[in-house]
Parts: structure tokens; sequence; C-alpha cells
């Protein structure tokens, strides 16, 4: 598994520029999940059935929103590190990386799915 300070992972066996098209927006995000105001339990459960529904519709790329955490107690980002866990953990996620600053920035991940 590579991962790096940039929320950019890659399933081992995936070329390291898949990234880079990644970040520069080479696939076109298909759809969307927000996560805003979900607790932890209900955004691992809307995560797996977003990621299910995607495959099934064959989508290849998607976004992820966890949000910055500024809602949060603390204002510390709850879901942001749990969220890349579960998706790192998911067979059909073959990358991801932290979202551009126009599609979400530090609160959203670009995701690339396996092609069915």
């Amino acid at each position: 598994l590579d991962a790096d300070e940039d929320a950019s992972w890659r399933r081992e066996g995936i070329a390291p520029d898949v990234i880079r098209k990644l970040r520069r927006a080479h696939w076109i995000v298909q759809s969307e999940l927000d996560l805003h105001g979900a607790r932890v339990g209900e955004a691992r459960e809307m995560l797996g059935d977003f990621l299910r529904d995607s495959i099934k519709h064959r989508l290849r790329c998607v976004r992820v929103v966890h949000g910055k955490g500024h809602g949060s107690i603390g204002k510390q980002p709850v879901l942001k590190g749990k969220v890349r866990g579960w998706l790192m953990q998911k067979d059909e996620v073959l990358a991801f990386c932290q979202a551009r600053e126009c599609d979400g920035g530090g609160g959203a991940l670009i995701v690339l799915l396996r092609p069915c």
C-alpha cells in the first residue's frame, strides 16, 4: 500500500501516474456522496452502499465529501481519517487523492473504482 501526506493512496500494482491523473481530473467525477452531519457508524454504512451502487452502475470515478471538521466538537475532523481507512479496505477502490480546492479540497476525496 502506498500512502503519502497529500491524502493520496493507491493499491499495490496500480501505476504511480494514476494519482497524478486523479489530481488533474483525468477521469470525470460521475457521482458524489456527502457525509456532512453523519455519525461514524452511519457514514461507514453510507459509504459501503455508495460504493456498491457505484460499481453496480459501472462508475469509475466518484467524490466522497467527508468534511473538514468545522462543525465537529473541537473543530477537529472526525470522518476524514476514518473514510480514508475504510476506502483502503474496499477491494473496489483502486486509488484516491484529496480533491482539488474547487472540488472540496481537504474536505473531499476523489476515488477511482475498479472497472467492471
